[in-house]
């Protein structure tokens, strides 16, 4: 009798109603009934690999500590690694990256800041996003849409490559530079050099010694456009 009497009352009505027209939506339209925790996260940037160590993660105003594979990375977390550490991440909007040996970057919502070290980045073959990926360096910023590329940070030079497909560099003084497959130019305390196309032995020698195109286990879904652009593929 009590749980009869429950029913009648006006706000158990109301509840009862917003339930049954849930379950309603749920059967009528797609994606409006519960959903798998997976897809019902929202996306944020997130390390996806540490093939070798030492690598670091260091949040905003927290201290630092390992990278470890599912760590989320907030605006401003800053990556960190020591020879031979290496990590790989996927951003939220799917773009990803890889970061070398004796580098450090920060992570913005807009963009990556390579500090130092080595980073190559790329969109997937495919991808819907308008927005181009961009990497901030010391000198200027590359922005990539629908590609790959390497930069490479040392005291000595800034070094840019388009692994394939085109490369935007804006330098800071304004000059912009653009790069195709297999072209590269460098900052360095002379003046900007370049692009140059490299030659097909320099191309062969990158894709075998690169610690950053091999030794992972997490997809890098444009090796195989990569192969075929620069002619890599018996």
């Amino acid at each position: 009798m009590a749980q009869r009497r429950s029913l009648r009352h006006p706000r158990t009505l109301t509840l009862v109603a917003i339930a049954l027209l849930a379950a309603l939506l749920a059967l009528v339209l797609p994606g409006a009934g519960v959903v798998s925790g997976a897809s019902a996260a929202p996306r944020v940037p997130r390390v996806v690999e540490v093939p070798s160590r030492p690598a670091f993660v260091m949040p905003p105003a927290a201290p630092e500590r390992p990278a470890s594979v599912g760590q989320v990375l907030r605006p401003s977390t800053v990556l960190r690694t020591e020879n031979p550490g290496r990590v790989q991440v996927l951003l939220a909007d799917g773009r990803s990256f890889r970061l070398g040996g004796n580098a450090l970057l920060r992570i913005e919502p807009s963009l990556v800041d390579l500090i130092r070290g080595r980073i190559i980045a790329w969109i997937d073959p495919g991808s819907k996003g308008s927005t181009p990926l961009r990497v901030r360096t010391r000198v200027g910023s590359a922005s990539i849409q629908g590609t790959t590329v390497f930069i490479e940070d040392t005291p000595e030079k800034v070094l840019f490559l388009s692994w394939e497909g085109d490369v935007e560099v804006r330098a800071d003084d304004g000059t912009v530079h653009r790069l195709t497959s297999g072209q590269c130019m460098e900052a360095t305390p002379e003046g900007w050099k370049g692009p140059r196309r490299m030659t097909e032995a320099e191309v062969r020698r990158r894709r075998m010694d690169s610690d950053l195109l091999n030794g992972f286990d997490a997809p890098m879904q444009t090796l195989p456009v990569i192969e075929r652009e620069l002619g890599l593929t018996p």
